[in-house]
Parts: structure tokens; C-alpha cells; sequence
């Protein structure tokens, strides 16, 4: 694992770019539901928020496997939570072009 720096970066700017993204669907798809998309929105910037809380506040145990395990995990929570977010993005697409 790298640093909690790159963690941070990394957490940043997936989140950002799922954000990105439905701005540019709601740019592309004016008359599309605005509540599906703002609703994604809110829910990555929880997103975003919950992981940053994690990141800054470690077990207080001081244990390096501990830590490590704590910081592996948000790392999965990232790659999941994103792929939860894009599938909902996707979905809100699919319901554009019925």
C-alpha cells in the first residue's frame, strides 16, 4: 500500500470524476429527471466524506498490522462504493435512451 497521502488523492479524484460525470450527463440530457442525478451526487459526496473520516482516524491501537488491515479495507470500500456509484450512473442512462 502506498501512502495515506496518495490514498487521499486517490479517493479524491475518483469521486470527482463520477461527479464530473453526471454533470456532463445533466449538460448532455437537460430534460432527464435532475433528482436521479443530484441524488448520485449527494450520495458520493457521503461517499467521499465517510472515507475521508476513516482515513484520518485510524484504530488508536497502534497496531501496524491493524493499520494496515484499516487501510486495506478502505481501499476495497473505494473500488466497490465507486463501481456502486457508476452502475447507478449507467443505470440512470439506460432509463434516458428508453
Amino acid at each position: 500500500m502506498g501512502s495515506i497521502r496518495k490514498l487521499k488523492k486517490q479517493i479524491d479524484s475518483k469521486v470527482y470524476e463520477i461527479i464530473s460525470d453526471c454533470f456532463t450527463f445533466t449538460e448532455i440530457h437537460p430534460d432527464s429527471k435532475p433528482d436521479d442525478v443530484s441524488g448520485i451526487i449527494s450520495d458520493a459526496v457521503n461517499f467521499r466524506n465517510d472515507l475521508m473520516q476513516r482515513v484520518n482516524n485510524p484504530d488508536p491501537a497502534g497496531d501496524p498490522k491493524g493499520v494496515k488491515a484499516h487501510y486495506q479495507l478502505i481501499n476495497r470500500d473505494l473500488s466497490s462504493g465507486v463501481d456502486k456509484l457508476c452502475e447507478r450512473l449507467s443505470s440512470v442512462t439506460k432509463k434516458k435512451k428508453k
